[in-house]
């Protein structure tokens, strides 16, 4: 099964205060930036994590780290949990503005006390101290809550740490639909198929994934419920069936169908029914996406001669283009304040890379890889960050940028091609 670009290039748990409350912190960030100061903080391994099973401390630490605000370091052998006396003096010495020290202990009834504080080494003061109880499975989704909190109390913006991405396995012909953490661990397998599986999208509250299935040899949108596994056909008209995105209240869908003969763009609710055409081009229309209040909906069209990106307004009318950067312009996704446009860019050579453009300021375009091979770009819903698939020697990997491009992450690996991320939302 060819990948998306390969098809478009054809075209052409509850918190609890325990010790202190939150502050305003002031360390050395700039949150409005590109290519913001990294943050120098201390995350110490939590005491009894190891009886626990699961390594807090590393799991905030790459977290952190990956957000390409923090320039994170464990505790270089200190024992430090949130009962210690901290000397917030000495660490700011060692070059660390912010210090993390927690713990972990099981309860009589099975579950898991978490507890840890942060302290502003700047300042001198403690920020943060919170517990939480979980059972013993939500213990790796704590700790991303404690990396939001910190984010969060340092920064003043959400953490996206303890949200969720999916995307598709492929391994061989067996193809498999995951929900996993943010950092690509742990989840679950909504779909597991022999036939191909593409372009899952997320419903606005987090209960439901919009996908592709060819289970039944051609291309059908489904909607499926995460909780009870329950799924419903949303799209199955004559000829193809593709490219599902939410709206952002979450009441209806934008889908690419061809029943009219060549594919173009449609409107329906929800809940299926009749669909509502909202583009009428003798060109292919496809991959659309809202912005994000709602108004207007952009996407890929060959209608000028090769893949460029427009917009039209969700009632209808003449689309605008886009972008003019370029002879091949594909996967646009929007920034959740609306501003930014993230999208794959073929280069003269034949290399697609990730670009970002600004909707709002204008300008060119800024490429934020060097790579070239790049693929189905999706922001956190903070909008500080982007999920992509971009392959390297032979397979298909999931990898998170910061917006200047500069900050890289590779998530985990399973040894199968892994493609068509999307990010989800905060709700979960």
């Amino acid at each position: 099964m060819p990948s998306r670009r390969q098809l478009l290039g054809a075209l052409g748990a509850l918190s609890i205060p325990f010790a202190g409350g939150p502050a305003a912190a002031q360390f050395r960030v700039e949150i409005s930036g590109i290519g913001a100061t990294q943050v120098p903080i201390v995350v110490a391994n939590f005491r009894d994590e190891d009886k626990a099973g699961t390594a807090l401390g590393a799991i905030i630490r790459a977290d952190l780290q990956r957000s390409g605000l923090f320039r994170a370091a464990d505790a270089a052998g200190s024992a430090l949990d949130e009962r210690s006396s901290v000397n917030t003096a000495d660490w700011r010495a060692r070059g660390f503005d912010a210090l993390v020290a927690g713990s972990v202990s099981r309860l009589a009834d099975g579950r898991f006390d978490v507890r840890y504080k942060l302290w502003d080494a700047v300042r001198g003061e403690q920020l943060l101290g919170q517990s939480k109880v979980v059972v013993a499975a939500d213990l790796r989704l704590a700790a991303h809550r404690v990396a939001d909190e910190i984010y969060q109390a340092i920064t003043g913006e959400p953490g996206v740490f303890a949200t969720r991405i999916a995307y598709v396995v492929r391994n061989g012909r067996r193809h498999t639909l995951h929900v996993t953490d943010a950092d690509g661990e742990g989840g679950q397998v909504p779909l597991n198929s022999p036939e191909p599986i593409i372009s899952p999208a997320w419903s606005p509250d987090g209960k439901e994934l919009a996908y592709v299935s060819f289970e039944s040899q051609k291309a059908v949108v489904w909607v499926q419920n995460l909780s009870s596994g329950e799924r419903r056909q949303i799209a199955n008209f004559r000829g193809s069936n593709s490219a599902p995105a939410w709206s952002p209240d979450g009441r209806e869908l934008v889908l690419t169908l061809s029943t009219a003969g060549i594919a173009q763009l449609f409107v329906m609710p929800r809940e299926g029914g009749t669909p509502r055409r909202l583009t009428s081009s003798n060109s292919i229309d496809t991959e659309a996406v809202y912005a994000p209040d709602g108004r207007t909906v952009y996407f890929v069209s060959d209608r000028g001669g090769s893949p460029q990106i427009y917009r039209v307004p969700i009632a209808g009318g003449t689309p605008e283009r886009v972008t003019f950067s370029g002879a091949h312009n594909i996967s646009p996704a929007i920034s959740p304040d609306g501003k930014l446009m993230a999208y794959v860019a073929r280069q003269g050579g034949g290399a697609f890379k990730l670009a970002l453009l600004d909707l709002a300021a204008g300008g060119a375009p800024r490429l934020l890889t060097d790579t070239s091979d790049d693929e189905s770009p999706s922001f956190a819903p903070n909008g500080r960050l982007i999920v992509y698939t971009s392959r390297e020697r032979g397979r298909d990997m999931l990898m998170t940028t910061t917006l200047d491009g500069k900050i890289k992450t590779r998530l985990v690996s399973s040894g199968a091609d892994m493609l068509e991320p999307a990010w989800g939302p905060f709700n979960r």
